[in-house]
Formats: C-alpha cells, sequence, structure tokens
C-alpha cells in the first residue's frame, strides 16, 4: 500500500503531518523523531516495517509540524503522541522512538499505558538531567537557524559509518526548518522533566536498543533503563554510534 500523507488537528491544539503507510489490518507502530529531526528520519527505515501499519507524524515546532511558542515539556511533547493516535483512531499501538524520542515514548507509556503495545527505545536516555555540553550553543541560537549551524551540531553525535550524503543534507534541511525557539524550548523541556522511570511505572514491553560507541549514553544507564522496565530486553550493537537508525 502506498504511504498516505495526512494533517491532523490534535486536541492539544496543534496541527501536525502523519505519514501513514501500510495495511490497515497489521499491527500498529508510531515513530517519534529525535530532537532537530522529522519523520524524514526513518526514511531508510520504513521499507523494512513492511509488515507494520507505520504512522510517522512531525512533532511539536519541528518538520511541518505547527510551531507555537510553548507546550514543550516532556508531558506536553507526551499528550502530542497520545493525541496522534487518538486523531488516527488507533487505541493501541506499538511505539518506537529514536533518541529523544525515546524519551517521549516512555513519558507516554507512564502517563497512557493504554495506549502503548511495546515500546522500542532506540538510543533512548534513562535520564536528561543536567546540562548537555552543547546547551550554551543552543541558548546563543538567535534568528533563522543557518545550515552551518545545523551541519556543525551532526559532530555532536559522532557517526561510526557513513551515511548517505542525501540523507545527511536531508537532516541539515530539517533543522534549518526550526526557528530557534523550537531547538531552545524542546531541550529545555527534555532536560527539565523528572525521567519517566522516576516519575511513574513504564509496564509495556520494551526492547531496548544501543550502540556500543554511544558517546552520549553509558552501558550502564542503558542496564538501568532495562532493569527498571520489568521483563525489557537490552540490544547491545557493537561499532554502532549513538544514532543506531
Amino acid at each position: 500500500m502506498e504511504a498516505e500523507l495526512r494533517t491532523l488537528r490534535l486536541r492539544t491544539g496543534i496541527s501536525v503531518p502523519c505519514l501513514v503507510q501500510g495495511d490497515p489490518g497489521s499491527p500498529p507502530v508510531l515513530l517519534l523523531h529525535a530532537w532537530g529531526e522529522t519523520r524524514g528520519s526513518f526514511d531508510r527505515l520504513l521499507p523494512g516495517l513492511s509488515g507494520f501499519r507505520v504512522y510517522a507524524p512531525d512533532l511539536r515546532g519541528q518538520g511541518d509540524a505547527d510551531k507555537p511558542e510553548g507546550g514543550y515539556s516532556l508531558a506536553g511533547q507526551a499528550e502530542d503522541a497520545a493525541a496522534i493516535l487518538e486523531a488516527l483512531s488507533v487505541q493501541r499501538a506499538f511505539v518506537a522512538g529514536s533518541s529523544s524520542g525515546g524519551y517521549v515514548a516512555q513519558q507516554l507509556a507512564v502517563a497512557h499505558p493504554g495506549l502503548v503495545a511495546g515500546l522500542v527505545l532506540v538510543g533512548s536516555p534513562l535520564s536528561l538531567r543536567g546540562r548537555p555540553a552543547f546547551a550554551g550553543d543552543v541558548e546563543a541560537l538567535t534568528g533563522p537557524v543557518s545550515a552551518g549551524w545545523v551541519r556543525e551540531s551532526l559532530s555532536w553525535f559522532p557517526r561510526i559509518h557513513k551515511v548517505p550524503g542525501w540523507f545527511e543534507e536531508e537532516r541539515v534541511h530539517d533543522g534549518t526548518r526550526m526557528p530557534a525557539n523550537s531547538w531552545k524550548r524542546i531541550l529545555s523541556g527534555l532536560v527539565a522533566a523528572p525521567p519517566p522511570t522516576e516519575s511513574g511505572t513504564i509496564r509495556s514491553p520494551a526492547l531496548i536498543l544501543w550502540g556500543a560507541e554511544d558517546n552520549v549514553l553509558s552501558r550502564e544507564d542503558q542496564e538501568v533503563l532495562a532493569e527498571q522496565i520489568d521483563g525489557a530486553v537490552l540490544k547491545v550493537y557493537p561499532g554502532v554510534g549513538h544514532l543506531v537508525l
């Protein structure tokens, strides 16, 4: 079945585009992209999900989604994810989140356990408390975000393997479409929030994927994350960095 791009008006007050792909009778999967990216970051993954009904939205402040001044707390971002499923009339879905998208997925599972059939957490933090090393660069952003700044930001997450040039350029394009406010508010909302596994209990089964060369997240934290989700499985990929996808 061909992919379809829908515009969803959410009960949280914003509109977001959502790519819909796959047989309506197949198991539903919601894909949550990382901070600074869009649904396009899953382009290389989508062909491998032919057995699923896939929903890949642009999230608040990013891509073609609305970019309001506020609403960027972790709880708010998770509420957007719940509202996306509701707008799609999906009662229960598997949720896969990349990097900070996995943090939002964890919060969704805490706040709306009935919506989450299972989690796939790809390079997902246990906690984002504290000030990231690159926070100063983000706080200094003003005006239109340049391609040069976004390209430099990609170096915060070193790649172990070569990625197609077109894919990297699309991620740069994603970043330049975000206003400075979105870059700042999303990061601030993630860092300020209590970790989901401390604020509640995740009862959904979880598959945790982590690259052994991840320079952002430690193996110790990933092991603790797996321990805090009953029945979770941690899969470690040797020679892979932070962005496993």
